[in-house]
């Protein structure tokens, strides 16, 4: 609730943050470090949670989903975690929201061959359009 959102990749500031997520290069749930840019980085929902069929690598919404998304659900429906109503929520919310995310984070081709037809408006794409082109000479985060 009284959450302080930090955009940096300042290691020193990251050092001192509780919760860090999609940078810091390290994927440690035990720390609350959530990031899946590493090389070795292979994480799937199955992987971390072998009850679930997906096998699209995650990104770090579906790191921070897969982590606290029954938990947060629960919460706002007040059911129990482990019950069918916040299952089958929770699966439905990964297969039909998270995972695109997923897939497009970790540049996961939605169909083999040529694309059909060009992805302009899904939630990826327009948090892209917040953030500084590669070749712009302010790459601050911060500058809206």
């Amino acid at each position: 609730q009284d959450a302080k959102v930090v955009r940096t990749r300042d290691p020193q500031r990251l050092a001192q943050c509780d919760v860090v997520v999609d940078v810091g290069g390290e994927y440690d749930p035990e720390r609350h470090r959530y990031d899946h840019h590493q090389r070795s980085f292979t994480q799937s929902m199955r992987s971390l949670r072998p009850d679930k069929p997906w096998t699209t690598k995650l990104s770090s919404a579906g790191l921070v989903y897969c982590h606290f998304g029954s938990e947060i659900l629960a919460g706002l429906l007040g059911q129990p975690e482990d019950g069918p109503v916040v299952t089958a929520l929770y699966d439905k919310l990964y297969e039909n929201f998270v995972e695109e995310i997923d897939a497009i984070d970790n540049g996961i081709a939605q169909a083999e061959g040529e694309p059909r037809y060009a992805l302009t408006t899904t939630l990826s794409a327009r948090v892209a359009h917040l953030n500084p082109r590669w070749n712009d000479p302010d790459q601050d985060t911060e500058v809206g």
